[in-house]
């Protein structure tokens, strides 16, 4: 199976998801602005293409290039894994992940969430203070459990990355292939 995977990163914790995607399935691996422009024969000869991004307000960063190409690549295995500072398991990260794709785009893309963290030595300035004012919002008197978890989660750096969390990708990308080659 010959895989592409694209991505952007803003801290390094995509980058450093794509480069496990990568090294998992044996695949190309292109920052985002290398591919950006290339035309459809760029792509014609990957069985498989995983668009990685990082997540900022519910939404993965520069997605719509992914998916506005990906109409063309339904003869491929394709993914999209999102990145970002929340726990798997958090409720949210279940709802960004339906409302990512429409209903049609998910019968040839399955979406994917991969937690990161935050470091915030590597954030700009716009990014560090958005983030430390939207943990002070949530750590306020009448704040729930969670709400408190997660304003002292997000008060400082960290990394909550970890490799097992590409397997459902690689084991997706792996059956979608060979179910292709059953029906060929």
């Amino acid at each position: 199976m010959k895989t592409a995977i694209i991505y952007t990163s803003k801290t390094g914790f995509t980058e450093r998801y794509a480069k496990w995607l990568a090294e998992s399935l044996e695949g190309d691996l292109f920052k985002l602005k290398e591919v950006q422009k290339k035309d459809a024969g760029f792509f014609a000869g990957y069985d498989a293409i995983i668009y990685a991004g990082w997540c900022m307000a519910g939404k993965v960063v520069k997605a719509n290039w992914f998916l506005e190409k990906a109409s063309g690549w339904k003869d491929k295995g394709l993914a999209i894994v999102a990145v970002g500072a929340s726990p798997n398991e958090h409720p949210e990260v279940q709802v960004a992940l339906h409302n990512l794709l429409t209903d049609e785009q998910r019968t040839y893309i399955r979406a994917f969430y991969c937690q990161g963290g935050i470091n915030y030595d590597k954030m700009g300035a716009p990014s560090r203070f958005a983030m430390k004012a939207f943990a002070k919002s949530l750590d306020k008197k009448d704040a729930t459990p969670d709400e408190k978890r997660m304003a002292e989660m997000i008060s400082h750096s960290y990394d909550i990355a970890d490799k097992k969390y590409i397997e459902p990708v690689v084991e997706y990308l792996d059956s979608v292939i060979v179910a292709r080659k059953t029906t060929a």
